[in-house]
């Protein structure tokens, strides 16, 4: 049997393998990474403006698929992850979010002491190399020299200025930096994209870590963690070969594969393993629980002057696009286009933003269908902390076989009001006087769409996953039941073995999800290696009127 052994063996080189594997090189040890997918070389890829192509194609996804979704009328939703170097940040749509400061104020609520606030900024802060590119922003509060680079998009269409004028016709702050003091308000939106070229976990991380040739890349299926005298000393690949760790094995496969190896491991909810006839190691009852994502829907607007993106939603103009690109790293390639964003608060008595806008010049859908309407643009809006929870459990005790993904999507009677909401708030921006001069009428869900009813069923065909499933090895306190890792990450009831990623999220974040996942992973190698920075004191910003006002 073939032996790879290293100090550390990571399973995954994704947002947070990448990460946790640099810092660990950086600091001398020796890594190797096992990872599945291929490599990330070719435009697809590294073009932003492609980002549709590689989130659709199995070379890159893992192609996995919800279970029918008994709240929406049976419907089976694509859940993509990143099958290739880099993860889902090789595949992803760059949106660049850090999550609001009282999400990980809550996390440190829920027993995830030691990650809140003031904690994970300094991390935060370590990971950017923050570029405004003049536009403002709180430069006391981003990072100047660490691997990702974020910036944001030029803003030259008028639509992304119309949507946040709107925003603040409507009533609400304007804020020119959503990552910094004040998230709520509608603003320019990052991206981690850099001199035209998709910045992932891969670029800022791995390639640096294998630079410094103490890391290196390991491609194989891991079926399951390798255990001596009950302490994790490495992983079994497919095909029988066995990567060896002299110290820690870290899982950081997703949310959707870190749960799955655990419990392909014996590390699960007994009873469910037994079903299986997986050996029991350690009975840990939260093991794929607790499984959260945000839905979305594109409210489309058809528009009244040919001033989109649609202009190029044809071969002349994709060729144009795609050659611009290759040969300057310049022009709608070298953009992911969403360029403007807004966070707001759904009603008085929310404390901050609980609805999030991505808004985009062009009417498409994820899979790259344009809108039949021809020129138009939408707003991607969902509420950020649904009540609801799903899990993922195994199918068989195959390593093979792709685990059964339950989200239970609008479960909780709540999301439809909600979502209601949300639609009406974004007919209220899109009506403002700033897009008299672009719109023409609605096409998605459509004006004749208005009684409460009505928008149900609307919302019931037409809601997407935003693609940010997280939480599935939770983590708490040691003493929590449903805890999968204690603070430094640490597998409960098991030694040697950590998880890192977004599985580990106690709760969803507000807003996209790569930029926490990489945190995780810095922060994690801090705990691996003994360490921490000393935390923040940086105030934030709240409404001063949230107890009684929506906006």
């Amino acid at each position: 049997m073939a032996s790879m052994i290293a100090d550390y063996v990571i399973v995954g080189a994704g947002s947070a393998g990448s990460a946790i594997a640099y810092r660990l090189a950086e600091a001398g040890k020796s890594v190797l990474v096992i990872e599945y997918g291929g490599t990330d070389m070719g435009p697809l890829i590294q073009m932003p403006g492609a980002l549709s192509f590689p989130m659709n194609m199995n070379r890159y996804n893992w192609g996995f698929a919800s279970e029918p979704e008994p709240y929406l009328n049976g419907r089976i939703l694509a859940t993509p992850r990143g099958k290739v170097v880099g993860g889902s940040s090789s595949i992803n749509g760059m949106v660049y979010v850090r999550g609001h400061a009282l999400d990980f104020e809550h996390w440190q609520d829920m027993g995830a002491t030691g990650w809140g606030y003031g904690d994970v900024l300094p991390y935060f802060k370590r990971m950017e190399h923050w570029h405004s590119g003049g536009h403002g922003g709180d430069a006391d509060m981003r990072g100047s020299d660490g691997p990702l680079h974020v910036t944001r998009g030029p803003r030259l269409n008028p639509l992304y200025s119309a949507f946040v004028e709107a925003g603040r016709q409507a009533g609400y702050p304007v804020t020119d930096d959503y990552n910094g003091y004040q998230q709520e308000g509608f603003g320019p939106m990052e991206q981690t994209v850099w001199r035209g070229q998709r910045w992932s976990a891969a670029n800022a991380y791995l390639k640096p870590a294998r630079a410094t040739g103490r890391c290196d890349v390991v491609h194989g299926l891991a079926e399951r963690i390798a255990f001596t005298d009950g302490r994790a000393t490495g992983v079994h690949l497919a095909g029988g070969r066995l990567v060896e760790a002299r110290a820690e094995v870290i899982v950081a496969a997703s949310s959707i594969n870190s749960p799955k190896l655990l419990m392909l491991s014996g590390i699960g909810p007994a009873a469910h393993l037994t079903d299986h006839a997986i050996e029991v190691r350690a009975d840990r009852g939260g093991v794929g629980q607790n499984l959260q994502d945000h839905l979305e829907i594109y409210i489309q607007m058809a528009a009244s002057q040919p001033i989109t993106l649609f202009r190029y939603w044809n071969l002349l103009g994709k060729a144009y696009v795609g050659a611009r690109w290759l040969f300057t790293r310049t022009g709608p390639g070298a953009t992911n286009n969403f360029e403007s964003a807004g966070f707001i608060r759904s009603n008085a008595g929310v404390q901050y933003p609980d609805i999030q806008y991505h808004f985009l010049p062009l009417a498409v859908r994820y899979d790259g269908q344009a809108a039949a309407e021809g020129h138009g643009f939408q707003a991607h809006v969902g509420p950020m902390r649904s009540a609801s929870r799903g899990d993922i459990t195994l199918k068989s005790a195959d390593p093979m076989e792709a685990p059964r993904i339950r989200f239970n999507y609008m479960s909780d009677p709540q999301d439809w009001a909600d979502f209601r909401t949300c639609i009406r708030l974004t007919r209220e921006i899109f009506a403002q006087e700033a897009f008299a001069p672009f719109r023409r009428h609605e096409i998605q869900p459509g004006e004749h769409v208005q009684t409460d009813d009505e928008l149900d069923a609307a919302i019931m065909e037409h809601v997407e996953s935003a693609y940010h499933p997280c939480g599935t090895c939770k983590m708490g306190a040691a003493d929590d039941p449903m805890a999968v890792v204690d603070p430094e990450c640490r597998v409960i009831g098991v030694d040697g073995l950590r998880v890192a990623d977004s599985s580990i999220f106690p709760r969803i974040t507000n807003g996209n999800l790569n930029g926490p996942s990489i945190m995780v992973g810095e922060k994690a190698s801090d705990h691996i290696l003994g360490r921490s920075l000393p935390k923040s004191n940086a105030e934030f910003w709240t409404h001063p009127g949230w107890a009684i006002s929506q906006r």
